[in-house]
């Protein structure tokens, strides 16, 4: 029997496995993505909307984090007047917050949206040269 596991190597007829669409006719050349960006074709305006999109969700989630955080210590302040009370050295501990310390806070808010959008925009320009 042709093909069992009980014939030496040697003796076995090698076949070739093909695709049945072999004789169909190639696909012409491949158009750059960015050609379908640059004539605002539906392809390239899809690509685009998903670049808007991911910057979109960059922007609200840094903005909510932000608001949620510095919005956040006056209602602590109001809600837990023990909070109040507590000083660092001379300066109480609510004006040490929201005059000295909020602005590293909005420093690094900024800093990680500005590396987060050029990562984002780095793997659009990495996918578009691909295709």
């Amino acid at each position: 029997m042709p093909g069992t596991a009980s014939q030496s190597s040697g003796s076995q007829k090698r076949v070739r496995v093909t695709s049945p669409r072999m004789g169909a006719p190639r696909r012409g050349p491949v158009r750059p993505v960015t050609t379908d960006i640059d004539e605002q074709t539906r392809l390239g305006e899809l690509y685009m909307a998903a670049l808007v999109r991911a910057q979109w969700r960059l922007s609200v989630s840094v903005l909510l984090s932000a608001t949620v955080l510095l919005g956040g210590l006056p209602l602590l302040f109001l809600f837990v007047p023990a909070s109040l009370t507590l000083h660092a050295g001379p300066i109480p501990a609510p004006w040490l917050i929201l005059g000295v310390l909020v602005y590293p806070a909005v420093w690094l808010a900024g800093r990680y949206y500005v590396r987060a959008s050029e990562q984002i925009e780095r793997e659009f320009t990495e996918l578009v040269a691909r295709r």
